[in-house]
């Protein structure tokens, strides 16, 4: 049997990284349950059994726990590659830091380097973000008060002006006014305060559905791929339904553009477990994927998309996506975007609180 967690480190059971505690003699005395799944390996067995039984064949695993033990202080290592004892490879790193315990003197973390590196991109993404919504926000204020002066001054000249055909010209000052004012509000939207409450996410796309259809009701197929178990959750059901309707578009806009035949979107739902967003971890999110098959994302603007006035389409504002990764921010979620010729498949993760999730029922 797995013995009851050591006294003093019952708040490892909800860290997202996985730990595991050995003894003097290094056999494992507990193992949380993200080491459970990061390794695939039931604590229960686990239990007992020397290190060395566990990761097979691991020196680099021994020199560190060496170096810890000889020099009494936390010793890591970055990037190697560990075999379980199901014959299963991870990349990771490892950090072992003695401490002092009566069953327990090692304490063994370990990151998968995957999940190391997207979680750092994850962090860049958010401070890209924060900074380019003040940029925009700011930019913004600074447009608008001229751009009204400029709307005002044109209307007092278009009625001052002798030759009515001169008003051609005046209209067009007036009209990229209006038209610069709403791209500023359109900056200015997510910096409303989010209405959060119970929203079903289904619901949410079938709206995208029907605005889809309504717009391009002969040349875009829209597919659904729902699990139709997921529970609701506490999001602002305005804002999810622009972020997946300004992904949507710009599918449709790239694949009509290209002449693509076949046209098709596929939005999808599925559950995913023990997820960790914002440095918080999740027993349960849910995982949108917006699917498309058209001509893919052009590969100099790939890693920047998410940018503001970044876009690949003449007449683009360049402002769809960077909203889209605002409003998912503010959900405390994630988005991620893989792109090749005939595929884009944009994925948000968005969490669960678990109050819904219990609601639900669907963890039993």
């Amino acid at each position: 049997m797995v013995q009851n967690i050591p006294s003093g480190f019952s708040g490892l059971e909800h860290l997202a990284t996985a730990v595991m505690l050995l003894n003097q003699s290094h056999q494992v005395v507990y193992a949380n349950p993200s080491t459970e799944i990061l390794f695939a390996l039931s604590s229960t067995q686990i239990s007992g059994s020397h290190i060395s039984d566990v990761f097979l064949n691991c020196e680099i695993l021994q020199i560190a726990i060496d170096n810890a033990v000889k020099n009494d202080s936390p010793f890591r290592e970055h990037e190697f590659t560990i075999t379980t004892v199901r014959q299963q490879s991870f990349a990771v790193t490892c950090t072992v830091t003695p401490v002092e315990m009566s069953k327990a003197t090692l304490l063994l973390e370990f990151q998968q380097m995957d999940q190391t590196l997207r979680i750092a991109r994850e962090e860049r993404m958010l401070i890209q973000q924060q900074a380019n919504s003040e940029l925009l926000r700011n930019l913004a204020h600074e447009i608008r008060n001229p751009l009204g002066g400029l709307r005002g001054a044109a209307q007092l000249l278009e009625h001052e002006l002798p030759n009515p055909s001169l008003r051609e010209y005046t209209q067009v000052i007036i009209k990229e006014a209006d038209r610069l004012q709403s791209l500023m509000d359109r900056l200015l939207v997510p910096h409303r305060v989010p209405k959060y409450e119970p929203t079903n996410i289904h619901e949410v796309l079938e709206r995208v559905r029907s605005l889809l259809l309504a717009e391009s009701p002969n040349n875009i197929k829209v597919r659904r791929d729902y699990d139709t178990s997921l529970p609701d959750l506490i999001g602002d059901r305005e804002k999810l339904i622009q972020t997946v309707l300004n992904i949507a578009r710009n599918a449709v806009q790239a694949m009509q553009s290209n002449g693509a035949v076949n046209a098709e979107i596929i939005l999808r739902t599925r559950a995913e477990r023990q997820v960790t967003l914002a440095k918080k971890r999740y027993r349960v999110a849910i995982k949108l994927q917006i699917i498309d098959n058209g001509p893919g994302i052009p590969a100099d603007i790939k890693d920047k998309i998410f940018y503001p006035l970044v876009t690949g389409r003449e007449g683009g504002s360049g402002l769809g996506l960077a909203l889209a990764q605002t409003f998912v921010t503010q959900h405390h979620g994630m988005i991620d975007c893989e792109s090749q010729p005939g595929k884009t498949c944009f994925t948000i993760l968005l969490p669960v609180e678990s109050t819904s999730i219990k609601s639900a029922n669907i963890l039993q």
